[in-house]
């Protein structure tokens, strides 16, 4: 099975997944949105799965730092696909997407597993 993981490779949430993936034996394809941008078309993909309010990470110190109007930009597509391209932090880690075109959200051992 060959699957996809994105994220920022220095992230804690980002390292429980890669050990829990490697405990399961699963070999992935890792992309670094520190080294390699988001596209809008990826973007995109993304969310003809899931909903924007989803794909956004709320919990973060980037999102936390931000004023009322750049939170306000982060409800509509339009306005937050370049902020989610310029700030790949902004993005709920990992997304991890499968061979059957489904993806999910966040660390959630038992999603993933139910995947694999």
């Amino acid at each position: 099975m060959s699957i996809k993981v994105y994220g920022i490779k220095n992230c804690n949430t980002m390292k429980k997944a890669f050990d829990f993936l490697e405990s399961k034996g699963v070999s992935y394809e890792f992309i670094d949105f520190k080294k390699q941008k988001p596209t809008q078309e990826l973007l995109n993909g993304f969310l003809t799965k899931t909903p924007l309010e989803t794909l956004v990470n709320k919990q973060g110190t980037t999102y936390r730092k931000m004023d009322e109007e750049q939170k306000a930009a982060l409800e509509k597509v339009e306005t937050a696909l370049p902020i989610l391209i310029e700030n790949s932090s902004m993005i709920k880690r990992p997304v991890i997407t499968y061979p059957d075109g489904s993806l999910t959200l966040g660390f959630v051992p038992e999603k993933i597993e139910e995947k694999l």
